[in-house]
């Protein structure tokens, strides 16, 4: 249970993050909303999954997939630059998550 949260956690991070760009400096009404409440969830399943998780594997892989995702979220989304390289770099990331999961 406690990896199904984590992987929660990770995407509400990637969530909070992307409303953080939106909220223009939290000036944005619903932007802000989004990001305060992405980031209260987010937070709380990450010290749900670190009562069973070590701490650094759990922190790893929670910021791994919100970085992931947020990233990719620009590069579909917002008209950020892609390439090859960053691609590449991102799927690295994504490997070494699945490959902590599996070394846990």
């Amino acid at each position: 249970m406690a990896w199904i949260v984590l992987v929660i956690s990770g995407v509400l991070e990637a969530v909070w993050a992307t409303a953080l760009g939106k909220s223009n400096g939290f000036s944005r009404p619903l932007p802000t909303a989004v990001f305060g409440a992405g980031l209260v969830l987010s937070m709380a399943g990450l010290a749900y999954a670190l009562r069973t998780l070590p701490v650094g594997t759990g922190y790893a892989v929670w910021v791994g997939i919100g970085a992931v995702l947020t990233a990719a979220w620009g590069m579909a989304f917002e008209g950020e630059a892609v390439s090859v390289v960053k691609v590449l770099l991102l799927a690295g990331i994504v490997g070494c998550v699945i490959g902590l999961k599996l070394a846990h």
